[in-house]
């Protein structure tokens, strides 16, 4: 698995719509047969952040699903959004492995 974390902060005016746009892409992304898990958080003490949580089958998949349309329209869509450009980090998981979290 290959896990990416982008971390992303939002005017206060755009809240709403950033959520609603995100989870638009964020239920298309779940369809790519590359994406194992896409999460989307809002921060409880700061509405304006959020992380999404991206959990691609390999390495590869990240580049795919900036390929598609969705992922298009949404970066477009939020772009203005933004109080500061989006960050990421990169994460490779140790625990569970690929077999789930059923592994003896």
């Amino acid at each position: 698995m290959f896990i990416v974390h982008v971390y992303v902060h939002v005017k206060e005016e755009h809240i709403e719509a950033f959520k609603q746009a995100t989870i638009e892409n964020a239920r298309n992304s779940i369809c790519e047969p590359g994406i194992a898990r896409f999460y989307v958080a809002q921060q409880r003490d700061d509405p304006t952040h959020f992380i999404l949580m991206e959990v691609y089958r390999t390495s590869n998949d990240p580049a795919k699903h900036k390929e598609t349309r969705h992922y298009r329209v949404w970066r477009d869509r939020v772009e203005p959004m933004m109080a500061a450009p989006r960050s990421s980090i990169k994460l490779s998981n140790i625990f569970p492995d690929e077999k789930g979290w059923d592994t003896p």
